[in-house]
């Protein structure tokens, strides 16, 4: 079963990863654990793009990298978030 096993830990790490930016953003004590999860692999993805459309190579697998790039990643959704919220 590695594939639950895979699933598993970016549940962890997405879950990390959006904790970690919504600390940063000053926004942990409005969200819970599942709003960090998502905002963690949304993050991920739009850190992801980000890094592709400036040439900074690929964020693959389990590793420093990848885990920076999907906190800053969640930290750009948060701005999105807070801009639409603002209006």
């Amino acid at each position: 079963m590695p594939e639950v096993t895979n699933i598993i830990v970016w549940l962890i790490l997405g879950g990390i990863s959006g904790w970690i930016a919504s600390m940063i953003a000053g926004k942990d004590a409005k969200m819970g654990i599942l709003a960090n999860i998502i905002v963690g692999i949304i993050g991920a993805f739009i850190g992801g793009w980000v890094a592709g459309l400036l040439g900074l190579g690929p964020a693959t697998g389990l590793n420093i990298w990848s885990f920076i790039v999907s906190v800053i990643g969640a930290l750009i959704l948060l701005w999105i978030i807070g801009l639409v919220n603002k209006r």
